[in-house]
C-alpha cells in the first residue's frame, strides 16, 4: 500500500468533546503529531481509547441469535426507540421472493446479499429485512426520522467481491426484500469514484457520516462528511486521511465515529494453542482510536472480555448515545447450528463525562 500523510480539508469541523460542542478549524494542522512516531505512535495496549475506558465494561447481550444462521457483520443503535439493528450475510439454501430456486451461501456472499435484524434493547427479535446486492456489511448507520428508521449501508456490491462501492440510505421495512438496483434506491459516492469496499457509519450527535474505503491504490482510508452533504451529492469531505500504517495487516472488523475520534476495530477468532491467535494470550482483538484532528493513533486497547467463549470472533463496533454513552463491540459466537451476536459496552472515562 502507498503511504501518505493525513489530508485535511479547509472546512470547519464541528465535533463534540465531553458534553460541549467545539468548532475546530482543521486546515493547517498537517504538521501536528501525537508524539512518538506519528502515525506509528505508541501501541501499548494499556492506553485509553479516545473518550472511552475499556476497563469499564458491561455485557449488554449474552450470545443472541440473528434472523439468519450466519454470523453478524455489524450493528448500530436507534437510541430514540431503544432498538438495535444488526447486519449479516444471507444464509445458503434460502429462496427469497423473485428467485427461481434456493441460492447457495457462496453466491449470496459474492452478490452482497444481506439480512437486517431488528431487536429490542434487551435483544428480543421483532423484525427483519433483506437487502440484495448491497454489500458485506462491515459497518452500518441507523437514522431515526419522523417516525421512520433509515439505514445507511454500503450498496452496489462489486460482482466479484460482494463488497459495496457506494452508500445508500434506505427505509427499514419489516419483512421486505429490497434490491440494490431498485429504482427507489439512491446511491451516493462520497468516496472517490475508483474506491472499493465502501462502508458508512454515523455520528448522529454531530450529523456526520464516516466512510471507510479503499482508494484506487488499495490504501485503506477514512473520510468524514456531513450527512446532508452526502445526500445532496457533495463529495467534498470535512476530513480525509489514511488508516495509520501501524494498523495495516490487521483484520478490519468495523468502524465507528464519535466526537473527535474514529474507532477502528480489528482482530480474528481464537485459534488452537498451536496457532497464531490462541486464547491463552488474550486474542488479538483491538480497538484503536484515531484522532480526527491529526489522523494519528490516540489510544489502543486489547479487548479481552469473555475470554472463555468457545468461539469469539470480533464483528462490529458502534456507539450508543442513550441513556448513557457506550462504545460497544460485538462478537460472533458459535452454537450448534448457527452463529450468535454477543455485545459489550465500554463506558466513558470519568474525565470525559
Amino acid at each position: 500500500m502507498a503511504t501518505h500523510g493525513p489530508r485535511f480539508s479547509r472546512r470547519t469541523l464541528l465535533v463534540t468533546g465531553g458534553t460541549a460542542a467545539v468548532s475546530l478549524t482543521v486546515g493547517g494542522l498537517a504538521g501536528m503529531a501525537l508524539g512518538g512516531n506519528g502515525r506509528d505512535a505508541d501501541m501499548r495496549p494499556s492506553q485509553p481509547v479516545g473518550a472511552f475506558d475499556i476497563g469499564r465494561v458491561s455485557r449488554l447481550w449474552s450470545p443472541t441469535p440473528l434472523h439468519e444462521t450466519t454470523g453478524p457483520q455489524s450493528f448500530a443503535f436507534d437510541d430514540v426507540r431503544q432498538q438495535v439493528y444488526a447486519l449479516q450475510l444471507v444464509q445458503g439454501g434460502l429462496r427469497l421472493p423473485g428467485e427461481d430456486e434456493p441460492v447457495d451461501a457462496g453466491t449470496r456472499k459474492r452478490a452482497g446479499d444481506m439480512c437486517v435484524t431488528r431487536y429490542s434493547r434487551s435483544g428480543e427479535q421483532f423484525g427483519h429485512m433483506y437487502l440484495r446486492g448491497f454489500g458485506h456489511g462491515i459497518s452500518l448507520g441507523v437514522e431515526p426520522e419522523d417516525g421512520e428508521v433509515w439505514l445507511w449501508v454500503e450498496s452496489r456490491a462489486h460482482p466479484k467481491t460482494g463488497y459495496g462501492r457506494s452508500v445508500a440510505r434506505v427505509r427499514f421495512r419489516d419483512g421486505s426484500v429490497l434490491d440494490s438496483d431498485d429504482r427507489s434506491v439512491a446511491h451516493h459516492r462520497p468516496a472517490p469514484p475508483d474506491s472499493t469496499r465502501v462502508h458508512p457509519a454515523l455520528d448522529l450527535t454531530t450529523g456526520r457520516v464516516l466512510v471507510s474505503y479503499l482508494d484506487g491504490d488499495d490504501e485503506h482510508r477514512y473520510s468524514v462528511h456531513r450527512m446532508r452533504d452526502v445526500l445532496a451529492g457533495d463529495r467534498a469531505p470535512l476530513r480525509d486521511f489514511p488508516v495509520p500504517t501501524a494498523l495495516e495487516g490487521e483484520t478490519f472488523q468495523g468502524c465507528a465515529l464519535h466526537g473527535n475520534y474514529v474507532y477502528h476495530f480489528t482482530g480474528n477468532a481464537y485459534t488452537k494453542s498451536s496457532g497464531k491467535n490462541p486464547r491463552a494470550v488474550g486474542g488479538n482483538t483491538f480497538v484503536s482510536a484515531i484522532d480526527l484532528k491529526t489522523g494519528y493513533i490516540a489510544g489502543r486497547t486489547l479487548v479481552t472480555v469473555d475470554p472463555d467463549l468457545s468461539f469469539r470472533e470480533p464483528e462490529g463496533i458502534a456507539v450508543r448515545i442513550a441513556p448513557d454513552p457506550l462504545l460497544c463491540v460485538g462478537f460472533s459466537v458459535k452454537s450448534t447450528d448457527r452463529r450468535n451476536l454477543a455485545l459489550y459496552g465500554f463506558e466513558l472515562r470519568p474525565q470525559a463525562r
